[in-house]
């Protein structure tokens, strides 16, 4: 599948979309980009054991370097050789936050650990606190890879994790070490690891930060999933429904088949249309736009024919009859992008 195509697709019709359906609602508006802008190791309803909420005040005081440069500070943790340069510009969604907040608790807590030494160590390890709550935890090792701090398992502290390697062989135990011994002594690390209760891997990313203490080198960390926030699928794991005809098609993208608010009200096809066969004749309740990426076809309007090729994007007005039909040698190939997302009640199909 020639991914450049999609792109463009999808880009293509987000535009007609827009002009088309004009006045209708947009996504939410997201939180305010700028609470994490400071550096707060404890959340609102967290309390800090007992004793520490004074160095806590301290570490925070802090004066934070600017993002952009601290940011182009990590990009060799995070990029593999080779890769584009990202632009390293503060964004405004949920993620830039989720990560700037990451970054924060990270460094305020090796600055509790340079403060308070091995004695903070029991309180990253008390329950619904600011360290440990949810599924959130700081871990700490020393810098020869040993695990002193693991909240979720402590029985595996001791462990010499120097060896850890992701999914797909990555060393990122020695990554994690390597980044904190650093000039920066800090930055990001991604890799493919398996959330709790998963078979999927996923996109983690890690930030670790290096933190001396009476001589000793240690790093301090704390993990998140793109995948909370960023959605990457392919064709290839997708599940075909096949309709009558020799027709297969699936649901690219819905928001219904996920288990959070996306913020849209849209869906995204994949139809394949075999060589001589159709679909039926049906009526969309709601617009309706299709963009072909591969083979040609005809594609009937209200009777209106509009000859299909690679490349061509078409909208189809709300309420209008349409049937697509395969009139060359090779699979019929589109996109189909519904607004508001498809279901079964704005669909009428006729014999």
């Amino acid at each position: 599948m020639n991914l450049i195509k999609i792109m463009c697709g999808m880009l293509a019709v987000a535009l007609v979309l827009g002009i088309l359906t004009s006045g209708s609602p947009g996504p939410e508006s997201l939180d305010d980009p700028t609470s994490g802008s400071e550096e707060p190791a404890i959340e609102a309803g967290k309390a800090a054991p007992e004793g520490v909420g004074t160095a806590l005040a301290a570490a925070e005081s802090v004066e934070e370097m600017p993002v952009a440069e601290d940011n182009a500070v990590q990009a060799s943790a995070v990029q593999e050789p080779g890769l584009p340069e990202p632009p390293y510009i503060e964004g405004e969604s949920e993620l830039a936050t989720k990560q700037q907040d990451i970054e924060n608790k990270v460094k305020a807590t090796a600055r509790l650990l340079e403060s308070q030494g091995e004695e903070l160590f029991p309180d990253l390890r008390e329950e619904d606190s600011a360290w440990f709550h949810d599924d959130f935890y700081i871990f700490v090792w020393n810098t020869s890879g040993t695990q002193v701090v693991y909240p979720p398992d402590s029985a595996s502290e001791g462990k010499d994790m120097k060896g850890l390697m992701d999914a797909g062989g990555k060393p990122i135990g020695e990554l994690f070490i390597e980044t904190a011994l650093s000039k920066e002594g800090e930055g990001w690390i991604d890799y493919s690891w398996k959330k709790t209760k998963s078979s999927e891997l996923s996109r983690k990313y890690t930030f670790v930060k290096r933190a001396s203490v009476e001589g000793r080198s240690y790093l301090v960390g704390t993990s998140f999933y793109a995948d909370d926030y960023i959605i990457s699928r392919n064709l290839d794991e997708c599940e075909y429904l096949d309709d009558p005809g020799n027709i297969h098609v699936t649901e690219l993208l819905h928001p219904k088949n996920f288990n959070r608010d996306l913020g849209i009200d849209y869906s995204v096809a994949h139809s394949i249309i075999e060589p001589g066969e159709h679909i039926e004749p049906h009526l969309m309740k709601n617009p309706e736009v299709h963009y072909v990426l591969e083979g040609e076809g005809l594609l009937y309007i209200d009777d209106i024919p509009v000859e299909l090729r690679p490349d061509q994007l078409v909208y189809i007005p709300a309420g209008a009859v349409q049937a697509t039909y395969n009139t060359g040698n090779t699979t019929l190939e589109f996109l189909a992008i519904n607004q508001p997302a498809w279901s079964e009640k704005n669909t009428e199909v006729f014999d």
